[in-house]
C-alpha cells in the first residue's frame, strides 16, 4: 500500500463527498470550505516546520555532543544484543543505535518534542548505512546506477522496523493526557493510565512482530523476550504506582519523572563531552546547524500529508465515516458508548493535535468519567500520528518509496484501537 495512492485518495474522496453534499443535499459552503481548509493544512504545516527548527537544532546539538563524547557510541554497545535481532543490517557497535534507543525513549516519556529530533538523527544514520550497502554493491557490480539512485528512495527494512515502533507509540509516562483529564474535572485522572499503558504494549508488540515476519526476523530469542519482560515489569510497577499514589501525589510524579530523565541526559552528554576534552560549545553548533538544514527538507512532505488531511475532514467524509462505523457497531450489539470516542481513534494516525481536540471534546460532551471519554483517552495515549511519522521521517531523508511501512503501521494502530476498547471495557465497562 504506497503512501501515494493514500494521498490521492484522500483528495478523491473529498471532492467525491463533497460533490455530493453539494448536488444532494444543497451545501453551497461544502467547497469554499474544503478549499479554506486545504489552504489552512498548508499554512499549518509550514508553521509546524517553523516550531520545530528550535526544538530539531536543540536535540541535534546535544545529539551531536553526545557523539563526540562517546555516549551514543556506550548506549549502542550496551543495547548490540537486542538491536542485532531487530535490526541485523545495522553493523555492529554503529552509533545510529544510540540514536535509535534515545528516540524510544523519548516517546515513552511521553516528549514528542525531544522524540522527533532524536528520530530524525536515527533515520539519517539509517540511510547512511543504506546507502554505504548500495555503494559496495555498486562497486562490486550488482547493481548499476539507475538501480543505485533508484534503491537509494526506497526504505531499507531497519528503516521500515524503526518507523513501525514509532507509530506503535509505546508511552510509559502519559503526562499530557493525565493533565487534561485533571482539567477536565475527572473524580480520578491517574484511572486510565494503567489501560494506557496495556493498550501501547499490545500495539508495540503486535507491530515490531508483523514487520519482523514480513522480515523474516526471528523474535523468539533471550534479549527480544527479556526486554518484553522487562517492558512487563514497568507495566505492572507503573499500574502500582498509579493505584498507591494519591491523584495529586501521581500527577507531580507524572510530571517530572519524564524531565529529570531528559535534564539527566543533557547533564550526562555535557560531562561526557567535557571529560573527554572535546569543545562541547562548538559540537553543538555544528550539531544545530544540521538540524536547520534537516527541517527545510521536510517541509514538502509535511504539508503534503497535511492538505490531504484537511480536505477529507473538511469535506465531511471524516463525519460520514464515523457514522457508519457507529451504525456498524450498534447493528453488531456492540456497546454504543464506543461511537463517541472513535473520533479519536480514527483521527489519531492521521493527526495527533487533531486527536487531542477530539479526546477533549468526547470528555466535554460525555464527561470525563464516562466510558467514551475514558476510552478516548486511552485511544490518545495507545498509539502515534501513522501518517504524519511517514511524511517527516522518511521525508527528511528523500525516501518515496516506502513499501510495507504503512500497512505495517496501521496494523499497529488497529491492534491499538482493539486493545484499547477490550482494556477499557475490562476496567470501565
Amino acid at each position: 500500500m504506497s503512501l501515494n495512492y493514500i494521498w490521492i485518495a484522500f483528495f478523491f474522496i473529498a471532492a467525491a463527498v463533497a460533490t455530493v453534499k453539494l448536488v444532494f443535499l444543497g451545501d453551497v459552503e461544502v467547497f469554499p470550505n474544503l478549499m479554506n481548509a486545504v489552504m489552512d493544512a498548508a499554512k499549518t504545516g509550514f508553521e509546524i516546520s517553523l516550531g520545530l527548527t528550535a526544538v530539531l537544532s536543540l536535540w541535534m546539538g546535544i545529539m551531536k555532543i553526545g557523539e563526540r563524547g562517546g555516549m551514543v557510541e556506550r548506549l549502542a554497545r550496551w543495547l548490540a544484543p537486542l538491536f542485532r535481532r531487530l535490526f541485523p543490517e545495522i553493523p555492529e557497535g554503529h552509533p545510529v543505535v544510540g540514536n535509535i534507543f534515545m528516540n524510544l525513549s523519548a516517546n515513552m516519556l511521553g516528549l514528542d518534542n525531544a522524540a522527533t529530533p532524536l528520530g530524525l538523527k536515527a533515520m539519517e544514520g539509517l540511510d547512511e548505512i543504506k546507502n554505504d550497502e548500495l555503494r559496495m554493491k555498486r562497486e562490486r557490480g550488482e547493481i548499476d546506477e539507475s538501480q543505485m539512485q533508484r534503491l537509494k528512495s526506497t526504505a531499507s527494512n531497519s528503516m521500515i522496523m524503526f518507523l513501525v515502533m514509532n507509530t506503535a507509540g509505546l508511552t510509559v509516562v502519559p503526562v499530557s493526557i493525565l493533565a487534561y483529564r485533571a482539567q477536565m474535572g475527572a473524580a480520578q485522572p491517574t484511572d486510565v493510565f494503567v489501560p494506557i499503558l496495556l493498550a501501547t504494549l499490545i500495539s508495540m508488540v503486535v507491530g515490531v512482530a508483523v514487520t519482523g515476519a514480513i522480515q523474516r526476523i526471528s523474535l523468539w530469542n533471550r534479549p527480544v523476550l527479556l526486554t518484553l519482560a522487562l517492558f512487563s515489569l514497568i507495566v505492572a510497577g507503573m499500574g502500582w504506582a498509579a493505584q498507591a499514589l494519591s491523584r495529586e501525589q501521581m500527577g507531580i510524579f507524572s510530571a517530572n519523572v519524564a524531565n529529570v530523565i531528559l535534564i539527566g541526559i543533557i547533564i550526562a552528554f555535557l560531562f561526557a563531552g567535557a571529560r573527554k576534552k572535546i569543545n562541547v560549545y562548538d559540537a553543538f553548533i555544528e550539531g544545530a546547524k544540521g538540524g536547520f538544514s534537516t527541517v527545510v527538507g521536510i517541509i514538502p512532505y509535511l504539508i503534503a500529508i497535511l492538505v490531504a488531511i484537511g480536505a477529507f475532514r473538511a469535506s465531511g467524509a471524516m463525519d460520514w465515516l464515523l457514522g457508519g462505523i457507529g451504525w456498524v457497531v450498534e447493528a453488531c450489539g456492540g456497546n454504543a458508548d464506543i461511537t463517541g470516542a472513535l473520533p479519536t481513534a480514527l483521527m489519531k494516525p492521521l493527526s495527533g493535535s487533531g486527536a487531542r481536540g477530539m479526546m477533549l471534546e468526547c470528555m466535554q460532551t460525555y464527561g470525563p468519567d464516562s466510558f467514551a471519554g475514558r476510552l478516548s483517552c486511552i485511544f490518545q495515549g495507545s498509539t502515534d500520528t501513522t501518517f504524519y511519522i511517514l511524511a517527516v521521517y522518511f521525508g527528511s531523508v528523500g525516501i518515496r518509496h516506502t513499501r510495507y511501512a504503512l500497512p505495517c503501521g496501521l496494523l499497529a494502530d488497529l491492534a491499538s484501537i482493539i486493545a484499547a476498547i477490550i482494556v477499557a471495557t475490562i476496567f470501565f465497562g
